[in-house]
């Protein structure tokens, strides 16, 4: 009976020791990041965790987190790590493919170089795309200048827009220079167009050229 329980005891042993991993858990806890990363992302949100190589033998772990990568984003194919907390721990990068159907900013009609956008010039545009693409908010489009000419229904991105020009080339601008405690103020000459926000680099009386940066109403600030 003793030798009975003693094969029992090991047999028990060996296999707490070398149990394996449920590949079930590691895709809960994949999904679970997952959701949890793009609840605040614009759009709708589908994805599926690709399936594990049933080939794959980890020891059992009692404590799994998810991470990603770093310089990953979620959105496309990427790649969603697991890593065991346990003392002998394990990682593995488990495939994803992440897709996101936006209401994406598209151009109303064909649109010329210069043109600053109204809301008459742009549509909306329902798109499921695995690129982090285009912009839903108006208020990034709306006022803002095109750097190039764009057909009817092309997708409006921030790299096409520019602000509109607060300081223009040849103009005569208000300098304002802010310390602390104090305010002076000068004029000079706008050696380039600018908008706010913009650098730009401006001519005074005594022929020296500054440098500063283009407010909303058109000035020149400049920090000492």
């Amino acid at each position: 009976m003793k030798k009975f329980l003693l094969i029992a005891s090991l047999l028990l042993h060996c296999a707490f020791a070398f149990a394996e991993q449920d590949h079930a858990a590691l895709k809960d806890t994949a999904t679970a990041f997952i959701k949890q990363q793009t609840a605040d992302l614009e759009g709708k949100v589908a994805f599926t965790v690709e399936p594990i190589d049933p080939r794959l033998v980890l020891d059992n772990c009692n404590r799994m987190e998810a991470f990603l990568p770093a310089g990953s984003q979620l959105i496309g194919r990427v790649s969603v790590g697991v890593r065991c907390l346990d003392a002998k721990g394990w990682r593995i990068f488990i495939p994803v493919q992440i897709k996101i159907t936006r209401n994406l900013i598209i151009s109303a009609k064909p649109l010329s170089s210069g043109q600053t956008l109204g809301s008459q010039d742009i549509a909306r545009q329902s798109t499921e795309t695995m690129q982090d693409v285009g912009m839903t908010d108006e208020k990034r489009v709306l006022g803002k200048v095109l750097r190039y000419s764009i057909s009817a229904g092309t997708i409006i991105r921030p790299e096409m827009l520019r602000a509109n020009y607060t300081v223009r080339q040849g103009q005569v601008v208000q300098i304002v220079v802010q310390g602390g405690g104090f305010t002076l103020s000068n004029s000079g000459v706008a050696l380039s167009n600018a908008g706010p926000g913009d650098s730009v680099q401006v001519r005074i009386d005594s022929g020296r050229v500054i440098s500063g940066t283009a407010t909303e109403e058109g000035a020149v600030r400049i920090n000492p």
